[in-house]
């Protein structure tokens, strides 16, 4: 049902070595047990993934390397944080028609468990932190004025937006019950919207609504998850989207072109980050994962 949208998914809180009852360990990394109990569930969720081969063997090995990085993440302090993980974790529930008991559900029944999705989550959002620090400019080591003399002597320009949203919020509790109905209240509140000087007092006429003020948000700063409603946006409202707080939208209280310093900055970051893309695949991941290897204790049980 989910298999490949598995694979694609996005704090670090608890140690995969984490012992379970009746579990033996299979080998210790760094002092962190990788138990029988781990491999188990790792391998049921490379069969959610529809993953080939020897999956016991892969389980294992994937284990020591989260462990690798996952001493690394805690070292920096690159982790995300635990409302960055829940977040994301209802986001792939609701893109796949779930709420997030039904997803715990199914993630127990295949012997997965919610926990270590989210262990997976965490990682998948955090490493990516540490690569880009650890290799920060090494592709280029240029400046500012040197990336604007290639560029003819000319600042890139973007978009510059000031934003707020609009939450129409859900409970969790009844969120079977009313999503539906508060969909549609979100939606048709669009058209009435009054502006952004009068948001606050829009939303205090509508039963649980909250008014968010995102201020000055770059295009490249955009979350992916709100860029193609932005990029579609017709008048002073985005589209809806539902999310792990309710139903929501952004509010575009200005917009325009600019080509300061910051935005710069900005544009020349978001271009050496989509180069750096691929996580996994990304050759600065690998080099990095090989010196963490290199430096640390391995030991079979």
């Amino acid at each position: 049902m989910m298999g490949a949208a598995l694979a694609a998914a996005v704090a670090i809180v608890v140690p995969a070595g984490t012992v379970q009852a009746a579990s033996s360990v299979v080998a210790v990394v760094n002092n962190t047990a990788i138990t029988t109990g781990d491999v188990e569930k790792r391998v049921n969720f490379l069969k959610l993934q529809r993953a080939k081969g020897n999956l016991r063997s892969m389980a294992r090995e994937q284990l020591i390397e989260d462990t690798l990085k996952r001493d690394e993440i805690l070292r920096v302090r690159a982790s995300v944080s635990q409302s960055e993980v829940d977040a994301a974790y209802a986001r792939f529930a609701s893109s796949n028609k779930m709420t997030t008991e039904q997803l715990g559900k199914v993630l127990s029944q295949a012997g997965v468990g919610s926990e270590h999705f989210k262990q997976f989550i965490a990682l998948q959002m955090s490493w990516p932190r540490v690569v880009n620090a650890r290799f920060a400019g090494s592709g280029t080591g240029k400046s500012l004025v040197q990336r604007m003399q290639e560029n003819g002597g000319k600042k890139p320009v973007t978009t510059e937006y000031f934003l707020k949203q609009v939450i129409f919020v859900v409970p969790e509790k009844r969120r079977n019950a009313i999503l539906g109905k508060r969909k549609s209240e979100a939606e048709a509140s669009r058209s009435k919207f009054p502006g952004c000087d009068q948001a606050k007092a829009f939303a205090a006429t509508m039963h649980d609504v909250s008014i968010r003020d995102l201020g000055r948000v770059l295009a490249p700063q955009m979350p992916e998850d709100w860029k193609p409603l932005i990029e579609k946006a017709n008048g002073q409202t985005t589209g809806t989207r539902v999310t792990e707080r309710g139903v929501e939208y952004l509010a575009i209280c200005m917009k325009r072109e600019v080509n300061d310093d910051v935005a710069a900055e900005m544009v020349f970051r978001a271009e050496d980050l989509a180069k750096a893309k691929g996580n996994e695949n990304d050759e600065n991941s690998k080099k990095l994962l090989a010196e963490l290897r290199k430096k640390a204790t391995i030991t079979d049980r």
